[in-house]
């Protein structure tokens, strides 16, 4: 019992660490979080207006999408496929009291319509941003921010803020 205790706990920290130095060419996701004042500066970066939709694909535990309700007065849509990740995130949306401006998909961000989009926030390897051009370039409408956090994409750049390696593109 307190080996297999012992094993659990090892694993956890191994995953944990090793998520610390993902390697950037992986096709899956590591639990990267985004800082909350991280997360103002790219809804200030997209220029994120009230009313305006916002999207995060891979939305963890949903900094951005709070940073961008409270803060900027935005609606936001979380796309998550890790069950652990949608329960924290609908646990923090709760405490903040944004369950009514903030809504969270546990879905395939590949599989989900993004086309009522404003604004998009990935924080994807670039493996994952690759496949996912042709959905931005079929679905999102002219004129659709895109901001990407640490990795470029092949899209021409709008803007960038090169201290927190953020990368703003419209579609």
């Amino acid at each position: 019992m307190i080996f297999n205790l012992f094993l659990i706990f090892a694993i956890l920290f191994l995953l944990f660490f090793l998520s610390m130095i993902w390697p950037p060419d992986s096709p899956w996701a590591p639990w990267w979080r985004t800082d909350s004042s991280v997360a103002e500066r790219i809804c200030r970066l997209a220029n994120v207006k009230r009313g305006e939709v916002i999207y995060e694909l891979g939305s963890g535990d949903a900094q951005t999408l709070i940073a961008a309700a409270k803060t900027f007065n935005a609606k936001g849509v979380g796309i998550e496929i890790d069950p652990l990740r949608v329960f924290i995130s609908k646990f923090f949306l709760r405490i903040k009291g944004l369950t009514k401006d903030v809504r969270i998909i546990r879905g395939n961000f590949f599989e989900e319509d993004l086309s009522k989009a404003d604004v998009i926030f990935v924080y994807l390897v670039p493996k994952t941003l690759d496949k996912l051009l042709p959905k931005f370039r079929k679905e999102l409408k002219k004129g659709t921010r895109i901001v990407s956090y640490r990795y470029k994409m092949k899209l021409k750049e709008v803007k960038v803020d090169k201290e927190l390696q953020l990368y703003l593109y419209t579609i």
